[in-house]
């Protein structure tokens, strides 16, 4: 009944290399080499080294940690340029593109190698980023879970559709979802810890538990992990309680 989770990552290694730190410093101490270790997604954009990040999952999957890798919207949103560069995202506003500034898709293809400049095609970059994007990155990011259940936790990048069935949710809420998800008080049965929408720091809701605290902008990375339905998010030197409020801890009998 324990797994970690690290929050939106967003092209910043020295900051997950961080993160992993903390985490293997927690299960040194709890002396367990074998819980999950769940990366909420968005790997990449924004931040200057997403190939490295990219490249260090695979890497450490290769070599048998027990990571899970989450496919955030930003991911969704690289594989599908990758695949098609004009495509539309069904979840992305239509005035914009993963290529524009305010996406970050420019900072991913710069950490391959690849000057998006003003006057360069979708159709330009994208056969240049077929050439220069290792298949090996193409297919990690293909073969992503929406989602991953452990320690009475659902695991997802942005959130679920309240109401609707877990095994009914789409592709497009759990990449995608807010205002619905955030104003919900429901019980969703466990504990959905996302990432998606920044917070000054990890919040515990009490039915979810947000870890994305602005990495992409260069705040925190936040590491955390739940254990027999509590949360203590990693620090430095060690564990921070982070119970949900008062109320659920009633319901929760915590």
């Amino acid at each position: 009944m324990r797994a970690y989770a690290i929050g939106d990552i967003h092209g910043q290694i020295d900051l997950l290399h961080a993160a992993h730190a903390r985490v293997a410093a927690d299960r040194a101490m709890v002396g367990d080499a074998d819980a999950p270790l769940i990366h909420l997604g968005d790997l990449t954009d924004r931040g200057p080294h997403s190939r490295d990040v990219i490249e260090h999952l695979i890497q450490g999957t290769k070599s048998g940690e027990p990571w899970v890798t989450i496919k955030g919207n930003h991911d969704h949103m690289f594989s599908l340029f990758l695949s098609d560069p004009l495509a539309a995202d069904p979840g992305l506003r239509a005035d914009l593109t993963w290529l524009h500034p305010r996406l970050g898709g420019d900072t991913t293809l710069l950490s391959y190698g690849i000057e998006h400049a003003a006057d360069r095609s979708p159709e330009d970059l994208h056969a240049e980023a077929r050439d220069k994007v290792p298949a090996e990155h193409v297919a990690f990011l293909e073969s992503l879970p929406l989602n991953y259940e452990a320690a009475g936790a659902m695991f997802v990048h942005a959130g679920i559709r309240p109401g609707v069935p877990l095994a009914r949710q789409t592709a497009e809420d759990m990449m995608w979802i807010r205002k619905d998800f955030h104003a919900s008080k429901a019980d969703h049965g466990p504990l959905i810890v996302h990432g998606h929408t920044p917070v000054d720091a990890p919040t515990h809701y009490g039915n979810r538990l947000n870890l994305d605290t602005g990495a992409a902008y260069g705040k925190a990375l936040t590491a955390a992990v739940i254990e027999n339905g509590n949360v203590f998010v990693l620090e430095e030197d060690g564990r921070r309680p982070l119970p949900p409020p008062s109320a659920w801890r009633r319901l929760l009998g915590l």
